[in-house]
């Protein structure tokens, strides 16, 4: 079942917003600690979060110790099991879905299998996802990610491995699921969970660097996703690494879908072993140990060097986290990719910490329904008619 917006969050919250928001991404947390982080005084914060309280948005959740002297803080929190969000990430052979609670923690995940890339049997196939979990939960909106350019998180541009020009995909699902709908570069969802709930929940600016079977990049600052109109054509798959390498599809030599993408290192190893060798199975060799495999696995981890000591050069990230599929492509050749990293930059430059992901496709999923979380907190949901 589906649900009518509750207007007791973001939509009714006026100036207490930003308390709301700041419990929900970090509770549960002392009132003190809230009014530091944003600078109200104690009279200022029990003004604001009075109300909050009396309509059930936050919590007060009892009393925590620190063991200093003194009287224990009071905790605020929201009751995450209230609401539900379904994230949906579209890929060229399947569809991944979970559901998550108001803090994007998945509480039901299924893939299946995409049979269909036309728009309309998309849709009927998230309609499907949609039914079936709604059968269990409660769901208030719906995220979708997914590799293309978006305009206004309600319609894809470009997503050239579906083949779609302008299809208007929220419009589409609302009217099948009758349940707010938001679309986004699935790059894009990563970013925001990170921000609100992952590694990058107290870093000013952080970027996300995502591999697989494209490479993809996000840079947020002071909260804001940094995109434009290009952005989501894939752009930072053709920077260059080696001048020397091979060709992309596209013909730029040495660049990232070159040397990163999971395809293209799939085939390098099947050459280079002499039999088909898929892209996990060429990681997990150079794990192994074995010459050729790691040779290969560490040219690449050098590749995600030169882009990781790029970024850095660029935008000065207090954070690099690397995501995606293929993401123990650098967990194994980490300390290549960081050496390559310090030798590109100036030695007197502080390498911010680097994250890896879990590496599950339901991570993208999960982004996805933090785009739904999001504008449901805030109180940009528009009803559906």
């Amino acid at each position: 079942m589906s649900t009518s917006l509750d207007q007791t969050w973001g939509s009714d919250a006026g100036t207490a917003l930003p308390v709301a928001i700041e419990v929900l991404r970090r509770g549960p947390i002392s009132r003190a600690e809230i009014g530091r982080r944003l600078g109200l005084s104690h009279a200022s914060l029990s003004r604001l979060s009075a109300p909050l309280i009396e309509r059930g948005v936050i919590h007060d959740v009892g009393e925590h110790s620190n063991g200093r002297v003194g009287r224990p803080s009071r905790l605020l929190d929201v009751d995450a099991s209230s609401h539900h969000f379904l994230g949906i990430k579209i890929r060229e052979t399947e569809i991944i879905a979970a559901v998550t609670d108001l803090r994007g923690e998945v509480v039901d995940s299924v893939s299946v299998p995409l049979d269909d890339r036309n728009p309309t049997a998309v849709v009927a196939q998230v309609k499907d996802l949609h039914r079936a979990f709604a059968a269990a939960h409660t769901i208030t909106a719906v995220g979708i990610g997914i590799g293309g350019a978006v305009h206004e998180r309600r319609t894809i541009i470009s997503a050239g491995f579906l083949g779609w020009d302008n299809v208007a995909l929220s419009d589409l699902i609302e009217q099948e699921t009758q349940t707010p709908t938001l679309v986004e570069n699935d790059v894009v969802a990563l970013c925001e969970y990170e921000d609100w709930f992952g590694f990058a929940s107290n870093d000013e600016r952080f970027a996300v660097i995502t591999l697989g079977i494209g490479t993809g990049f996000g840079l947020v600052i002071n909260g804001q996703p940094i995109v434009g109109d290009d952005y989501g054509f894939g752009l930072v798959g053709h920077w260059p690494m080696d001048p020397t390498g091979p060709l992309c599809q596209q013909g730029h030599r040495g660049c990232a879908a070159a040397l990163l993408n999971s395809d293209a290192i799939a085939r390098y190893a099947t050459e280079a072993l002499g039999r088909d060798t898929t892209f996990d199975e060429t990681i997990q060799l150079a794990a192994d140990g074995d010459p050729a495999a790691s040779r290969i696995i560490h040219d690449a981890a050098r590749g995600v060097g030169v882009l990781i000591a790029a970024v850095c050069n660029l935008t000065l990230p207090d954070r690099i986290i690397i995501a995606g599929e293929g993401v123990r492509l650098a967990v194994v050749g980490h300390d290549t990719l960081v050496e390559k990293t310090r030798e590109l930059r100036d030695p007197r430059a502080h390498t911010p910490p680097i994250n890896y992901s879990s590496g599950d496709n339901v991570e993208w999923a999960r982004g996805a329904a933090v785009l739904a979380i999001q504008a449901f907190a805030l109180g940009s949901l528009a009803p559906v008619h």
